[in-house]
């Protein structure tokens, strides 16, 4: 992760950027509670971030230099969790900051100092290409509301912009205890719980906007001898608009969602690249004979929508899980 180049500023509005033909402004929504999550009772086992103490212990060594593990430079509960992901996020947005000529916001919900921040013409005037990251927990219970969804629609006419959901996982949905220590045990990850379900207020977006797709599962990736992520199956006839040109796979995450599309509604979406799974381990999905999990989709521009809507899941643009040219370029042309 790398080190600030500038002096850090928090706790300032943001300054809305002017439009320019040759860069698109990006801006990304986190649909989190900072307070809801970070204030989760660490006792509970499932449906949590993990506190900073138990990231240090599962990798161990990994995080023991001071500026993790000093408690009075770095906190150890799920709060520090939680800035992980934002010294994480740091690369994406000097990435896309150097393509397109303007900085990258990153808006919560509600942020650290309880400042709500609907999804509304505030961040929405200003923006061209919206990432939208389902980090939320449902338990925390952050629906989007009406005038939200309307917001986003207005959005979506406009022929410039373009709209990236990443609902996050939904491990442990079964009520059977059984079928969620299968799960856990296909992901093999010790810092999820058993059940660890995400992006309540995603699905109410794609509900709202006629997205045919739900997130399941946290499934593994399949890997190579070197330990590196398999190579993703592509649907090159259908990749009309080049957003996979120079993409051969994405960052390796031991749990990511399988984005079902749903046949309830009639506007088309493609699926463009899935994923093999890591099938020597047991899992409901492919005890049904599934090999692979769709991860990156594409719904077309249509009807009163001028905008492209895609969806990968919000690992993708994290650091914290490697980076590589190819997911450079994925970056470079989901922003382009």
């Amino acid at each position: 992760m790398s080190e600030a180049r500038t002096a850090r500023v928090y706790n300032q509005r943001h300054v809305p950027r002017k439009y320019t033909p040759a860069g698109r402004r990006v801006s990304v929504y986190v649909s989190w509670s900072y307070p809801a999550e970070a204030g989760r009772n660490a006792a509970e086992l499932d449906n949590r971030f993990s506190t900073l103490t138990e990231v240090r212990r599962v990798a161990w060594p990994a995080y023991e230099d001071p500026k993790w593990s000093d408690p009075y430079r770095f906190q150890q509960t799920i709060a520090g969790s939680l800035e992980l992901f934002f010294w994480a996020w740091v690369p994406f947005q000097d990435f896309v900051a150097e393509v397109t000529g303007h900085s990258v916001p990153v808006y919560q919900r509600i942020d650290q100092a309880g400042f709500h921040t609907p999804l509304d013409e505030r961040v929405l005037d200003d923006t061209d290409v919206l990432f939208v990251f389902g980090l939320d927990h449902m338990i925390t219970g952050q629906e989007a509301q009406p005038g939200e969804i309307e917001a986003l629609r207005a959005f979506l006419a406009r022929e410039d912009a373009r709209l990236v959901l990443g609902p996050h996982h939904d491990v442990g949905a079964s009520d059977d205890l059984s079928v969620r220590e299968v799960e856990y045990r296909h992901h093999g990850d010790p810092l999820v719980p058993r059940q660890q379900r995400f992006a309540t207020y995603v699905r109410d977006l794609m509900a709202g906007l006629g997205v045919p797709v739900i997130n399941r599962y946290g499934l593994r990736p399949a890997t190579g001898e070197d330990n590196r992520i398999a190579p993703l199956s592509t649907v090159g006839d259908l990749d009309e608009k080049g957003w996979l040109n120079g993409v051969t796979n994405f960052n390796f995450h031991m749990h990511l969602p399988h984005y079902a599309v749903t046949p309830d509604e009639p506007q088309p979406i493609h699926v463009l690249a899935r994923q093999p799974i890591d099938t020597s381990r047991p899992h409901p999905f492919t005890d049904e004979g599934n090999t692979e999990f769709n991860m990156f989709l594409w719904m077309p521009p249509g009807g009163d929508r001028a905008a492209d809507v895609l969806l990968a899941d919000s690992t993708i643009f994290s650091t914290l899980f490697g980076a590589d040219d190819s997911l450079r370029n994925f970056w470079r042309n989901l922003v382009s």
